[in-house]
């Protein structure tokens, strides 16, 4: 049978870098950046332009700081033989000239300007949407006119926004900051200036990202410094944001030019790596929709198709918390009556935290007997999954089996040998069915910027999630930033190869791996939608989580933009 190639895949997290520090280390590192001598009063004058109110107040000694920019942004773009590099006009249309601080090169780097290639998936985001940004925006601002003057936008749209003027202005690029700051800039008069600073706050880093790619660390480092300087890990969605891929952006950077990784920054993964079953799992169960409208369709799914049997064996690849396994078993305790249960089976594969996992199936089987459901819990703890047999687990004639997948087979992908022989076990036990729930997302792209992009605009997403559905100083919610998103995305950004365990596919890309072993996909029933949509139903903010179809799976997202799928198959 041909192979296919798997891409690679992961989600963890972790950050709790102060700006502070960020701010000194550049500093101390020969990269100093004329943002960090401004004062509040300073950076406000140079966001005036954006805001025609805000400009009638404007002091005549703001408006003469901002002329003299002027003079210095004409040095900067004239060549040595006195041409100009760019003929732009330096006025913008309200007679106001925008402040532009200059980021000389001090390590005598060339200048390259930037590739509209290098970004041409921004130009394809919109399959992100049901509707481009423009007409997004053009929408926003008929319904709200008569209320405000300012749109209301969320941090996907802001995101979007600025990656489509980022665009626009690239063949203009001097540097991070000029590019943005450009006279054509008053198009974002619309917009409020805590809007116009966070689209400011993306444009930095994305043009970091892009001389992170070209190797033009330097630049890229004094772009990352303005961008870890305006945001902030306690600050809005985009804010928090652009701070951690700030942040792994410059990691990505120390890792290349042969820099250890601070002590604060081994002293997070270290951390990271002993959390597991934490309350921040249970919190996101209680409060994001996501875990269990997946988990409700998944179980009602396992129950549908071991309907009649009497000896049902759960084999469970992730079982965490086992809040799963609690649904399923009250529903088989519901049908005690018409269908008598004689066992009810759970084995939890692990291969890290056997304690915890020991912990789990205590309260499973408390929970068991207080609902007189006849129950026995097993572990299959292995020190390396390529270790994984059929014969680990324990598995009898007469019992029924159900293996349940949630965001496991992604943790793999970086090995494929070890994904391979997963799946070669899990047809060994002939599963009458097989729930599989997975991250909805591309982030294994071979090219680092495309890569950057996408997990920009998903991350984007969940931050937004996290924003409406969790208050910002609850502090669980910050140590899921910190230890689970921060270090998925520092992963992601920072890490290649073996070492980038954070790795996503799509599903279409799972449906071609699953062909190879004779898996074939069966279709969510009615009542699966069902449990999905009454889920949705109990939460706050449920009607911004979206449950739609592709093709026979279900694809839960957040404001129209897939996060994660379920689908259900067997083996022929």
């Amino acid at each position: 049978m041909d192979q296919i190639s798997i891409p690679t895949i992961d989600f963890s997290g972790g950050h709790n870098h102060l700006q502070e520090c960020g701010r000194n280390e550049l500093i101390n590192n020969g990269i100093v950046d004329p943002w960090f001598e401004l004062d509040s009063e300073d950076l406000d004058s140079l966001y005036s332009v954006f805001d025609l109110k805000y400009q009638e107040n404007t002091s005549d000694k703001q408006v003469q700081l901002l002329e003299i920019q002027q003079q210095n942004i004409s040095d900067h773009w004239t060549q040595s033989d006195g041409s100009s590099n760019m003929d732009l006009p330096l006025k913008a249309s309200n007679g106001i000239q925008p402040r532009v601080p200059r980021l000389d090169n001090i390590h005598g780097e060339k200048i390259n300007p930037i590739s509209l290639s290098s970004l041409e998936l921004l130009n394809n985001c919109g399959r992100l949407f049901k509707k481009s940004s423009e007409e997004n925006l053009s929408n926003v601002l008929s319904n709200e006119a008569r209320v405000s003057n300012i749109p209301k936008l969320s941090t996907e749209e802001i995101l979007r926004v600025a990656g489509e003027r980022y665009i626009q202005y690239s063949t203009q690029r001097v540097d991070g900051l000029s590019m943005f700051i450009h006279p054509y800039a008053s198009s974002l008069s619309g917009f409020s200036i805590e809007q116009t600073k966070d689209m400011e706050l993306v444009h930095l880093l994305l043009a970091a990202a892009e001389e992170v790619d070209q190797q033009q660390f330097h630049l890229a480092s004094q772009s990352i410094a303005c961008c870890l300087w305006k945001a902030s890990v306690t600050g809005n969605p985009i804010q928090r944001l652009c701070f951690y891929f700030g942040e792994a952006l410059q990691e990505r950077i120390d890792r290349e030019i042969g820099r250890s990784p601070s002590f604060e920054r081994k002293l997070r993964f270290l951390s990271t790596l002993a959390l597991g079953t934490t309350p921040e799992s249970l919190t996101c169960h209680q409060e994001i929709p996501f875990g269990q409208v997946m988990q409700f369709a998944g179980v009602q799914a396992v129950i549908e198709n071991v309907k009649g049997a009497t000896k049902i064996h759960l084999v469970d690849f992730n079982i965490r918390t086992g809040i799963q396994c609690t649904g399923l078993m009250q529903a088989l305790a519901e049908q005690q009556r018409d269908c008598p249960i004689e066992l009810l089976k759970i084995t939890a594969i692990g291969h890290q935290e056997k304690e915890k996992i020991e912990e789990t199936g205590k309260r499973l089987q408390s929970f068991a007997n207080s609902l007189n459901l006849p129950f026995s819990f097993d572990i299959v703890f292995m020190s390396d999954m390529k270790d994984l047999k059929v014969e680990s687990v324990n598995v009898k004639a007469d019992e029924t089996v159900a293996v349940y997948c949630y965001t496991v087979l992604r943790t793999m992908i970086c090995r494929q040998d070890y994904l391979d022989n997963t799946m070669r076990v899990i047809r060994g036990l002939r599963p009458s069915v097989v729930v599989v729930c997975e991250v909805e997302a591309n982030h294994n792209s071979p090219s680092f910027l495309n890569r950057f992009v996408e997990a920009l605009f998903f991350y984007s997403v969940l931050f937004d999630c996290f924003a409406d559905c969790m208050d910002r100083e609850n502090l669980v919610r910050k140590r899921i930033e910190v230890f689970h998103i921060g270090e998925g995305i520092r992963n992601m950004i920072a890490a290649e190869d073996t070492e980038r365990f954070t790795r996503n596919v799509k599903l279409d890309v799972w449906r071609a791996y699953f062909a190879r072993f004779g898996m074939v996909e069966m279709e969510l029933s009615e009542s699966s939608w069902y449990q999905a949509n009454l889920i949705l139903k109990q939460f706050p903010h449920g009607s911004s989580c979206n449950v739609q179809n592709d093709g026979k799976a279900l694809l839960v997202g957040w404001k129209g933009t897939p996060i994660e799928s379920v689908s259900v198959w067997k083996f022929l």
